[in-house]
């Protein structure tokens, strides 16, 4: 790195030091603890410490926020195996700050030249028989992982890549405490494994213990994995995509699967630098990701329909501020499931989605005191012209980089290639497999339509925050919140990240996050809303992860107590 070689052992020291906190204690205790870091040089927030420290450490050893973010997401891979890998795929958002120009990497998951729009049978309720999309060697898309760091190596960081890798190797090969966290999702996802999975021997092997579930402090260890990630620093993105590992990868979909992944497949997946969605909320100008992922065109929306309304009057804790948010997700999400898909494939309206003109007049239709559970999409054609794991890096000369990636639902598609170590994603569900008449169903290359938002906000043209967070769908709305919490209510970005949340996009029942006033809760029923209350700090929100600039220059990381997060600079 710049003449100096990445300290090892100085980085398991560390390692050894973060994972002794976090594997010993309770998810609840660890929740208590303190996830924000205030720093002057670099800071990274990301979904577990020892990913964080990761990214810092490159900082400090001369890389930039695009080196870091490198470092960071394949450690991700090795500490937080259960959603993000090389298995999955994602989305980036770059700022170059000597540039003062912003870029979007798209390396979301496509699917094989198999996909059809009626491939999936179902069953009389008409879901997807089998868990198949779900679950088993059909719900895997081709990753896009290694493409896309690939794409962020080239074009944006300054370090060797297998240095970049060599802190994710050391922590493989040392193996991984396992958290209470980790330990509780492996449970979880037990009829998963039992029922659908091919895999369901390999993870009684890695993930399993005398036929249970590792426990907290209990050792991780995947060897495959670990020769895996040497084979990719040694040769890069194209062992997995043509090479050794490709092939590895074809042999196992022709063997089991008629070959549902092909070495063609893997050889044809590129990632794509894409033009972001850009858009503004009260003077602050949003920067985030166009389609496939429907994330920044309906969190734009949402923001564009809030902005019609003195929410900071409201106040945050008012039944009116919670009504009028519920019913700004409504609109926008009944937007997304009639208009956004892969705009490869699909004519999607993205300037009549974003247009402040079209949210003005969807904002009529929220009433002050009513739900609306009869909200169809609008027509944002009048108006034009012409989800998972998530980190958020800046370095010490501005450059900054927000990245949510994922490999779907927890542990992805339950399948892991012989050989491999790779846990498969499943985002084949992410693409609407009960109706090959919409603009979301399957296709050959196609990418499902995914709710990452990774976003950047800037003020008067300069950085001012970074943000992101998993959670499927409830990505968008965590986001939103987030940001209206910061520029309305005036809160400090870890109080915004703590915050509870709300969540829904029909006219269902509105997911609300415990604490909250009952009389709130009674009052938002007597206005039509159906209410269900999830408890404190409720891993069903995902978990935000974000940088913000503080007015002196500093830099204030904050990361979810939901999950494992943690901000770390210097």
């Amino acid at each position: 790195m710049k003449g100096k070689k990445f300290n090892i052992l100085a980085w398991l020291m560390i390692a050894v030091f973060t994972v002794g906190i976090v594997g010993n204690c309770s998810l609840t205790a660890y929740a208590a603890e303190k996830r924000d870091f205030i720093a002057t040089h670099g800071m990274v927030a990301a979904a577990h410490p020892l990913a964080a420290q990761a990214g810092v450490e490159v900082l400090k050893q001369g890389g930039n926020a695009f080196d870091a973010a490198i470092a960071t997401a394949f450690m991700l891979n090795v500490v937080e195996p259960n959603a993000s890998g090389m298995g999955g795929g994602g989305f980036a958002i770059v700022y170059v700050a000597k540039e003062k120009k912003t870029y979007m990497v798209d390396y979301r998951e496509m699917a094989p030249a198999k996909a059809a729009p009626d491939m999936y049978a179902l069953d009389e309720k008409g879901k997807v028989k089998d868990n198949a999309s779900v679950t088993g060697y059909y719900a895997s898309a081709v990753p896009g992982m290694l493409r896309g760091m690939e794409m962020i190596h080239q074009k944006f960081a300054t370090l060797k890549w297998a240095e970049l890798m060599a802190p994710a190797i050391a922590q493989a090969e040392a193996g991984l405490p396992v958290s209470k966290n980790l330990s509780g999702i492996i449970g979880d996802q037990m009829s998963r494994l039992e029922k659908y999975s091919p895999s369901r021997e390999w993870f009684h092997n890695i993930y399993f213990k005398d036929g249970i579930p590792l426990q907290a402090g209990d050792v991780l260890r995947n060897p495959e994995l670990t020769e895996s990630l040497k084979k990719v620093a040694a040769g890069g993105a194209d062992v997995f995509y043509k090479g050794e590992i490709a092939d590895k990868l074809a042999a196992y979909y022709a063997k089991n699967a008629n070959g549902w992944i092909t070495k063609a497949d893997l050889a044809a997946y590129k990632a794509k630098l894409r033009e972001p969605v850009k858009s503004s909320y009260r003077g602050y100008d949003l920067v985030t990701v166009p389609t496939p992922s429907s994330g920044g065109l309906t969190l734009a929306n949402i923001l564009n329909i809030m902005e019609n309304f003195d929410v900071a009057k409201m106040g945050r804790t008012s039944t009116a501020f919670h009504h009028t948010f519920i019913e700004a997700q409504k609109l926008a999400y009944a937007d997304r499931g009639r208009y956004m898909a892969d705009s490869d494939f699909v004519n999607v309206p993205m300037a009549g989605l974003v247009s402040k003109k079209y949210a003005a007049e969807r904002a009529k239709m929220i009433s002050p005191d009513t739900a609306n559970n009869g909200i169809k999409p609008g027509d944002p054609g009048k108006y034009e012209s012409g989800s998972t794991t998530s980190f958020s890096i800046i370095d010490k000369d501005g450059n900054m980089i927000t990245i949510t990636q994922t490999i779907n639902d927890f542990l992805g598609a339950c399948v892991v290639p012989d050989g491999t170590g790779i846990l498969m994603n499943d985002e084949m569900d992410d693409f609407v497999t009960n109706n090959p008449a919409s603009v979301n169903a399957p296709a050959p290359g196609k990418r499902p339509l995914s709710s990452m938002s990774p976003t950047i906000v800037l003020k008067d043209g300069k950085p001012f925050m970074t943000l992101g967070t998993p959670g499927g769908p409830r990505i968008i709305t965590t986001v939103s919140q987030i940001i209206i919490d910061v520029i309305d209510f005036k809160m400090d970005l870890q109080t915004a990240i703590n915050d509870p949340r709300m969540y829904n996009p029909n006219a269902s029942v509105a997911q609300l996050e415990k604490p909250i006033d009952e009389a709130t809760v009674n009052e938002l029923m007597g206005w039509g809303h159906k209410v269900n209350l999830r408890p404190e700090l409720s891993l069903y929100f995902g978990g935000a992860q974000g940088i913000m600039i503080l007015p002196d220059g500093r830099l204030h990381g904050a990361a979810d107590p939901r999950r494992l997060g943690q901000a770390f600079g210097y």
